[in-house]
């Protein structure tokens, strides 16, 4: 059977290997001229390349259409990854969060790995753009390139990516190949992306690196935060970045980003009152110093200047006469600084895409088209994302494999 994948990322270059071993003809169509080009920017170069949990926990970290990758999962797991990778020979390594990466810290060697699988499988690979997708009957019949070429194909399995990072190769084009074969493609909107903020403060702290705290979201109208959790964050120009950030980004409409409020508890391992406790500490240790001058233990340098001037405590006032209603309020401060969200950078520059084909549109069993016979979908693609921590790789290893290994019926 002959079986196209377009596309050379993760997931089509698994869906290529698992549709070869089932021994098939295979060729990937790749339009960089060398594939896997959005793994090495994954991870900090690093390559997050999975998560070493379980399947509940993979399901509780995509926050939208979790379900519908269940036998995905199924087919292939985490383990299933560790264990492909380390045949491919690349020895991984568990961080904290259960985050996967190759012992090296090299996102190459996963590409290279990913592209190492496909030629030991016999797959061909061209370098080239595809147009359209040709049907017949109902049916996919062959694949139509931008230079006129044509190649017939009993499958199709698109695999194209989303719009992020599309310097690497992800410019949306497979959104308007299945649009043409009449698929539905949900409203696309950035997805683990760095989240601008109102307040001036947030560039004059750009740079600033805060590990242990904890960002919490809130949506108006809604009394529950609707996301919380603690780990690093980055100031920059234009707002808020790092982890935190990126994982807050996924409970934000990136259509309609108005009603959003960050707050930053820069102490979470304290509670207010304990947290009281060590300023008095602090402050009896300066008691002759000026306010400003007493927070060194406390805060990151560059951060004082600003939490001052946004306390009620006068920069120079003598620690010794602040008084206790000053001294909560600041403590209150620093357990919910708060910040405006005004929007969200654009998704050029968020590590995934949010939206894509329709889920109603795919038989999750097989990664199938419900409406074109012999068309299937992986990957970034699909309408499903997940947060930071391997997931959004995982759910590309999932639907890649499961497509390549269902061509067949």
């Amino acid at each position: 059977m002959k079986v196209v994948v377009i596309g050379g990322g993760a997931a089509g270059l698994m869906a290529a290997a698992a549709a070869a071993q089932n021994g098939h003809s295979v060729t990937v169509i790749e339009r960089n001229e060398r594939p896997a080009r959005k793994i090495l920017v994954t991870g900090k170069g690093r390559c997050n390349v999975t998560n070493n949990c379980d399947v509940d926990t993979l399901m509780s970290n995509i926050p939208r259409n979790g379900r519908f990758l269940y036998s995905a999962f199924n087919a292939f797991s985490p383990q299933d990854t560790i264990s492909y990778f380390e045949n491919l020979g690349v020895p991984l390594k568990t961080e904290r969060g259960n985050r996967v990466f190759p012992v090296s810290d090299k996102a190459m060697d996963i590409a290279d790995a990913l592209v190492r699988g496909i030629r030991k499988s016999g797959v061909t690979v061209i370098n080239g753009r595809v147009q359209s997708i040709n049907a017949v009957d109902g049916a996919v019949a062959s694949v139509r390139l931008y230079d006129n070429s044509e190649i017939s194909a009993d499958r199709v399995i698109l695999a194209t990516g989303g719009l992020s990072y599309p310097g690497t190769g992800s410019t949306g084009d497979g959104y308007g190949i299945a649009k043409a074969l009449g698929h539905t493609v949900t409203p696309l909107r950035p997805s683990l992306v760095p989240v601008c903020i109102k307040e001036g403060f947030a560039a004059r702290l750009m740079g600033l690196s805060l590990k242990n705290v904890t960002l919490t979201l809130y949506k108006e109208g809604k009394k529950k935060p609707i996301f919380t959790e603690m780990g690093e964050m980055l100031f920059t120009h234009f707002g808020i970045s790092g982890p935190l950030a990126l994982s807050a980004s996924a409970h934000i409409d990136g259509l309609n980003t108005e009603g959003y409020e960050c707050e930053v508890d820069l102490k979470p391992a304290l509670s207010e009152e304990q947290l009281d406790k060590r300023l008095c500490r602090d402050f009896s240790e300066n008691l002759n110093k000026n306010f400003r001058n007493a927070l060194d233990a406390l805060l990151p340098q560059k951060l004082i200047p600003v939490i001052v001037g946004m306390s009620s405590i006068p920069a120079e006032t003598k620690v010794n006469q602040i008084s206790k209603e000053q001294r909560l309020n600041f403590v209150r401060l620093l357990k919910h600084l708060k910040m405006t969200v005004s929007g969200l950078r654009p998704v050029e520059e968020a590590v995934i895409t949010s939206g894509g084909i329709s889920i109603k549109e795919i038989n999750s069993a097989t990664m199938e088209s419900k409406l074109i016979g012999g068309l299937f979908f992986a990957g970034e693609i699909i309408d499903v994302d997940a947060y930071t921590g391997g997931f959004n790789l995982q759910i590309a290893f999932s639907t890649g494999f499961l497509a390549g290994s269902k061509v067949t019926f």
